[in-house]
């Protein structure tokens, strides 16, 4: 392209951006009309394009959601979790060999892979073997036989173990709804709630099927929060099933 036509392809630019209007000479230019006809092509895509780019701008951000509240542990599902340690360190243990297992009957003919999952099945924490469920939440409510609060009204070491005998006063029933038995009797491990005493307030859930509570808030700082996520989620643990 000789320098003439990159001059007449510069004007031919400049006129479809300023949109001034041509000159008869321009007109009668084939080459100049062709380099402003896509010019101005070009310049009316770009002015769309910044258009919408504007009106996006101009528009308020949406407004942005509050977070959903994150549940914090208390402090007795910690110690609970705590005394579990050693099982879980076991169940953990035999997790990995079973994924060993796993992997080994993978690399050969396939055999046997159904003892592998059958062993971390096993191995599997009580939370996962029960669907997840989390104390408090609707799942665990519809699946449990009794959540109620009560008072210590006696701590009686057993004899020859490391056990002792607890008497509850029971206060106030989440469920059965209708309430239960005014006092409950529990033997329990000292390391599950170590230094319980008497009338230390407490909490606890016993899921359907079993004898013992699988867990225990002692002190109004623990029930306090597990109080608020029992309450708010009955109404759904009445529509949730076990």
């Amino acid at each position: 392209m000789t320098a003439e036509n990159q001059g007449r392809g510069a004007d031919a630019l400049m006129a479809a951006i300023t949109g001034e209007p041509l000159s008869d000479e321009d007109r009668a230019d084939a080459a100049f009309m062709a380099e402003h006809g896509s010019a101005a092509a070009d310049v009316a895509l770009l002015r769309e394009q910044l258009g919408i780019i504007g009106h996006a701008l101009a528009e308020p951000p949406p407004p942005v959601p509050e977070p959903a509240p994150v549940r914090q542990p208390s402090r007795a599902r910690r110690r609970i979790f705590s005394v579990a340690l050693g099982s879980l360190a076991v169940a953990a243990a035999a997790s990995v060999l079973a994924g060993m297992g796993w992997l080994l009957t993978q690399t050969g003919s396939g055999a046997h892979s159904d003892a592998g999952a059958s062993a971390a099945d096993k191995a599997a924490s009580p939370s996962q073997q029960s669907g997840g469920t989390d104390f408090g939440s609707p799942r665990y409510l519809a699946c449990s036989r009794l959540v109620a609060e009560g008072r210590v009204t006696a701590v009686e070491q057993i004899p020859g173990t490391r056990s002792s005998r607890v008497t509850l006063h029971m206060t106030r029933y989440y469920k059965p709804d209708k309430g239960g038995a005014p006092e409950l009797t529990f033997e329990v491990d000292e390391n599950v709630v170590p230094g319980l005493r008497t009338d230390d307030p407490v909490l606890i859930g016993i899921p359907r099927g079993a004898g013992e509570p699988d867990f225990w808030a002692v002190g109004e700082q623990d029930i306090a929060p597990e109080r608020a996520w029992i309450t708010a989620a009955l109404p759904e643990a009445g529509e949730t099933g076990c």
